[in-house]
């Protein structure tokens, strides 16, 4: 099986990316907000480790982000406490897709919590900053200063950018993304 690793700044269009590679995907984001929904354990822990926030169940987005906007050591107990059940589900997922040729791992801190494993493949999705921020502005729930929390705690674009096998220029058209990943898969795929 070839895992591929799909990399790029937050709001570059990183899930569209995976998604259009036609293999199955694993979605980090997705997952976190079934734990949110659906995981009493994962309630009791933020409830437990977040007690000056007002935390209910099923877990409210919201409220996460007013915990991280609220004190600057949150968001590391978030995530130390949500991507240990994130690496378990991915875990499942690896064994249950174990006999497909590829699959795509779409985890928005894959290399900042070591997920991904030395034979990943690496693909940067690059956009530029502008269409990302009009992309971004777009969003219901965007919030400036949540985004730059989660900005300073990810590697750098460009780390990541060299970190890479592969880059996908997104500039956000189906085309140009289809184009790219027929590329990429003719030179993995032998």
């Amino acid at each position: 099986m070839i895992r591929i690793g799909i990399l790029g700044a937050i709001g570059s269009g990183k899930s569209y990316v995976a998604k259009s590679f036609g293999y199955p995907v694993f979605n980090a984001d997705h997952e976190v907000s079934k734990l949110y929904r659906n995981d009493k354990k994962i309630y009791n822990k933020l409830k437990k480790n977040l007690p000056r926030n007002n935390i209910s169940f099923p877990v409210n987005k919201e409220e996460i982000s007013k915990a991280i906007l609220a004190n600057n050591s949150n968001l590391k107990k978030i995530i130390k406490i949500v991507h240990f059940e994130v690496r378990r589900k991915m875990k499942v997922f690896l064994i249950k897709n174990k006999n497909k040729k590829i699959v795509i791992l779409d985890i928005p801190l894959l290399l900042e919590n070591k997920i991904n494993g030395k034979k990943d493949i690496l693909v940067f999705v690059e956009s530029k900053k502008s269409d990302i921020l009009k992309r971004l502005n777009k969003r219901d729930n965007f919030n400036e200063k949540l985004f730059n929390k989660f900005k300073a705690i990810q590697l750098s674009p460009t780390y990541k950018k060299n970190k890479s096998q592969f880059i996908i220029k997104n500039n956000f058209t189906k085309k140009s993304v289809t184009i790219a990943i027929k590329s990429i898969l003719k030179k993995i795929i032998k």
